[in-house]
């Protein structure tokens, strides 16, 4: 998944779809507070696996959560 288009800015909060199995990977996209993920700054890759794990919420993941990003030295998640 790519950063939001303005490098200045990076995102404040992450909406983490987090697998029921340990062994899954998990999902992170960058988001406002509430959880409102901007489309148009994911790659189109990142937005295949957005609209994935949305999908299968349920029975693949849990519920999305949204959580403060403390460190963005880790890099961009869920591609």
């Amino acid at each position: 998944m790519q950063q939001p288009t303005s490098a200045s800015r990076q995102p404040q909060y992450e909406l983490r779809f987090s697998p029921f199995a340990n062994c899954a990977k998990g999902y992170a996209f960058p988001c406002d507070a509430a959880g409102e993920v901007d489309l148009d700054a994911l790659s189109e890759t990142g937005r295949d696996h957005y609209f994935f794990a949305r999908t299968v919420v349920g029975a693949d993941f849990c519920m999305p959560t949204v959580v403060p990003v403390a460190d963005s030295r880790f890099g961009p998640r869920g591609n």
